[in-house]
């Protein structure tokens, strides 16, 4: 769904109807594809919501990564994540929550997965403080690669990850699980892809390790095309906390 801005209600955002038939055309040029493939090109055009707001806190729209918080090309071993040691994988658990309070991201977690199209659900936009894990990769703390989504903004201003590009190195993320265990995972990457170019192997593949993809709109910004890239945020666990501790 598209949107543009416009001088009607209070965020001075309007449904835009040449936006939405050439959203639609857009789609209907994507052949389907599998799952991973789906995640790469789809699932954040799917969520393709542009800026919404008129204040000046959004004029420049939402923090984007710096260079030097780009990935270096290797996967972060322990000791760049600042831990000794590596915790096991833990077994499949569904999250219930994600933190990242570096940026003062706390938001429930809901499941999403594919349409009858096949194509990567999106958090529901009425809910724009939900964050979404999909459900066809493992979940948090597991081996292999979660993958948590979210809205950068709405219609209605800034939304759940909004903030996603100012993580840093070495931030923490939090993925609070329903077996009552914390999964804390430790930013080694932070980064804008292009949609049109997603590196789909280097950004979903299995490290062996457990790790973790946080992703949202990102990079430069039309009306007519929304966003043109996604920041992404890549993790790996680095401490398992039971509930209470």
């Amino acid at each position: 769904m598209g949107w543009s801005g416009g001088t009607g209600g209070p965020d001075g955002a309007v449904r835009s109807r040449a936006e939405r038939e050439a959203y639609t055309e857009r789609a209907d040029r994507h052949a389907r594809r599998g799952a991973w493939g789906v995640v790469a090109v789809v699932l954040l055009v799917g969520v393709h919501l542009v800026r919404g707001g008129t204040g000046a806190l959004d004029a420049d729209g939402p923090p984007q990564p710096l260079a030097v918080a780009a990935p270096d090309g290797t996967r972060a071993d322990a000791s760049a994540s600042g831990s000794a040691s590596v915790p096991d994988p833990l077994p499949s658990s569904a999250p219930l929550r994600v933190r990242a309070p570096a940026v003062r991201i706390d938001a429930p977690v809901t499941d999403v997965g594919l349409d009858a199209d096949g194509w990567i659900e999106a958090p529901p936009p009425e809910d724009d403080r939900v964050a979404g894990w999909f459900t066809g990769a493992v979940t948090p703390g597991e081996r292999g690669t979660a993958v948590v989504v979210g809205h950068v903004d709405t219609p209605n201003g800034r939304a759940v990850f909004y903030d996603l590009g100012a993580l840093a190195k070495g931030d923490r993320v939090e993925i609070a699980r329903r077996d009552g265990r914390t999964a804390v995972f430790a930013v080694y990457g932070v980064e804008v892809v292009p949609k049109d170019a997603f590196p789909a192997d280097r950004v979903y593949g299995d490290s062996g390790r457990p790790e973790l993809r946080l992703i949202t709109c990102g990079g430069a910004f039309t009306e007519d095309d929304g966003y043109a890239g996604n920041v992404v945020v890549s993790a790996r666990l680095v401490e398992v906390r039971r509930s209470g501790t």
